[in-house]
């Protein structure tokens, strides 16, 4: 990404066609599908880039085997064909992920179960012409136990007996935004961070821009644009809130809180992705991420004010460990607990009291008399569509001939690990991870690396392999401005390893702010700033918990 500073001068001097309030997956993806169809494009993002919900998913790109049962059939077809297209469009980012439904006991896996993946199949194969490169998961199939076990062998101790084995994708969501944002930006997309829009530019009753006050700086100017698109997700409805809440037919955000934890793999090894039952008809996720094991989600109304630093409820962790212990029949307690992150996602509320949270994914667009577009709801799994929804109306409106692109135009460049140059003291398992993270600009990475051995070495000694390099990456050439930019989103090596991350002696941010201070011209004192202020958002998010 260009600089930060440049990006900013350049909001200042431009005129654009649109401005995206929002740097989450949904803005990333307005700004990349305006971009490539011919519009000049400003993005702002009010904290960091994917800090809000974007984020804090389960890092899944799935087309929701569970909203079957609710005969949600529109929304699953349509993850299952943006699912395929993502694995083809960024391979690197967008991988598939084995998963495993056992059967206990001598039973037969069950038959409804098998009923919905028949569907699930059928589905994922229909309705769209195949491309080269698509990828088609294989049909799902019974396996026996010792392969279940193999899978899962977390599960040894309950002896399964068979399973169905079956297939969605996963991704690194922070990195897929940012990749997003590099595409949209070499379109000629121009984009900030710490840009909060305090208001809306009107002329003779149209927005005509966004008036933004730089949260580094603390000015305050205008970016003037002739359409603006509010892309906040959860934040959508404080945009001009009296204008969206005294207009009839607009549905209010019904904001539902998603804890996750994670603990070491040796912990809770898995090397595919179980479906785990969680008492009242719920079930969550038990996934390999990263080298750990992802537990989550929750889905809980969230009713409280503060939407920046949404911590994981401690109920909701005591519930996470619960259902886990039952399932894999173990005896995790909060000591077991390497890292935890909750985020709240934008649900649209029907009105009816009687419909659940948990069926409420579906996307909405609308236009309030301002001109104002406003993309909300949805899941991180059909963000091209939802960017599409929002275009399609600026192409609408303005008559033009426009049609979007995003289904064809690759996602950064897919590198494999094995051609990336080898640098002195970089750990060799850490070249996958590189290669996966940043497809071909993992060079750029290492050629950091190559500049000092403390730069080739992770973060956390005998922890993630996460490099101190990339946090100096982060800060030359992705805008990161923080410690947590670089440990929380653009590693994620402090939710996998927070109790070391966020230590109270501060040494390993002191270590990160220190390597990061040449980019960003911190002086011995500003770095000392910057490594107390990530264990202050350390704290506010509840990324460590206490056992």
């Amino acid at each position: 990404m260009i600089a930060r500073s440049d990006a900013v001068a350049a909001l200042r001097a431009e005129r654009f066609d649109v401005v995206v309030v929002g740097g989450g997956i949904t803005g990333a993806g307005v700004a990349l599908d305006a971009a490539t169809r011919g519009y000049s494009v400003a993005l702002v993002e009010k904290a960091d880039y994917a800090s809000g919900t974007s984020s804090r998913s389960s890092k899944l790109v799935h087309g929701g085997l569970r909203y079957l049962q609710n005969f949600d059939l529109g929304l699953v077809r349509e993850a299952l064909l943006e699912r395929q297209l993502m694995v083809r469009l960024a391979p690197h980012l967008v991988r598939p992920l084995p998963f495993v439904v056992p059967a206990f006991d001598g039973a037969r896996p069950d038959r409804m179960m098998g009923v919905g993946l028949n569907l699930y199949d059928a589905m994922a194969r229909g309705g769209r012409r195949r491309e080269e490169g698509d990828w088609e998961p294989e049909r799902h199939r019974v396996i026996g136990g010792d392969e279940v076990v193999e899978r899962l062998p977390a599960l040894a101790g309950r002896a399964p007996t068979s399973g169905y084995l079956f297939y969605d994708c996963q991704t690194d969501d922070s990195r897929l935004v940012l990749t997003v944002l590099a595409e949209a930006e070499r379109f000629g997309a121009v984009c900030a961070n710490r840009m909060e829009v305090t208001d809306l530019l009107d002329d003779g009753g149209r927005t005509r821009g966004v008036c933004v006050r730089d949260a580094l700086s603390g000015e305050r100017f205008q970016v003037r644009a002739d359409n603006v698109v509010n892309a906040t997700g959860v934040w959508a409805d404080r945009l001009r809130p009296e204008e969206l809440h005294d207009e009839a037919e607009v549905p209010r955000i019904r904001p539902s809180r998603g804890s996750h934890v994670t603990l070491a793999r040796e912990t809770l090894p898995l090397a595919a992705g179980a479906i785990v039952p969680a008492g009242g008809g719920r079930a969550i996720f038990a996934l390999p991420w990263l080298g750990s094991t992802l537990v989550g989600t929750t889905d809980d109304e969230y009713d409280a004010d503060d939407l920046d630093h949404v911590q994981p409820a401690e109920g909701d962790i005591a519930y996470l460990l619960g259902a886990v212990n039952a399932y894999f029949g173990a005896a995790l307690g909060r000591e077991h607990v390497t890292g935890a992150y909750a985020g709240v996602r934008p649900l649209i509320s029907t009105g009816d009291p009687k419909k659940s949270v948990d069926i409420s994914r579906k996307a909405e667009l609308y236009e309030t008399s301002s001109g104002m577009i406003t993309i909300t709801g949805g899941k991180l799994t059909t963000w091209r569509r939802m960017a599409k929804m929002a275009v399609d109306r600026l192409v609408e409106r303005e008559a033009r001939t426009a049609p979007c692109r995003t289904h064809e135009i690759p996602l950064g460049q897919p590198i494999d690990a094995a051609e990336l140059p080898r640098v002195e003291g970089v750990p060799d398992e850490a070249y996958e991870r590189l290669a996966g993270r940043y497809g071909h600009a993992a060079r750029e990475v290492l050629a950091v690396a190559a500049e000092s051995g403390e730069l080739a070495q992770p973060i956390v000694a005998g922890g993630p392999v996460d490099l101190l390099a990339e946090a100096v990456h982060a800060a030359r050439r992705e805008q990161a401005v923080s410690v947590g930019d670089a440990l929380l989103r653009r590693t994620r090596v402090a939710l996998l390893a927070a109790g070391t991350v966020a230590d109270p002696d501060g040494a390993t941010a002191q270590r990160v702010a220190v390597a990061m201070a040449e980019p960003l011209g911190w002086d011995e004192r500003e770095a000392r700033s910057a490594a107390q202020a990530f264990l202050d958002e350390a704290g506010s998010e509840g990324i460590v918990t206490a056992p």
